[in-house]
């Protein structure tokens, strides 16, 4: 599957979060972690990961907390 993107653009909000989450699961292809490397931006990712985990951990407190 070959995309003909230009290597200058970013990386939409889908695929950063399609890579922050096939990269928490260890699954992410050797072909998109070189285009995230390549046209990613490391804050990106990080702030995408600190989102991911204060989502999960609002989750499981609230189910926790029985709501």
């Amino acid at each position: 599957m070959d995309n003909p993107e230009p290597e200058h653009r970013g990386l939409s909000i889908l695929q950063v979060i399609q890579s922050v989450l096939a990269a928490t699961m260890g699954v992410q292809s050797h072909q998109n972690r070189e285009r995230d490397f390549s046209r990613g931006s490391a804050k990106t990712f990080i702030v995408a990961g600190i989102l991911g985990t204060l989502v999960l951990v609002v989750k499981v407190v609230l189910k926790s907390a029985g709501n």
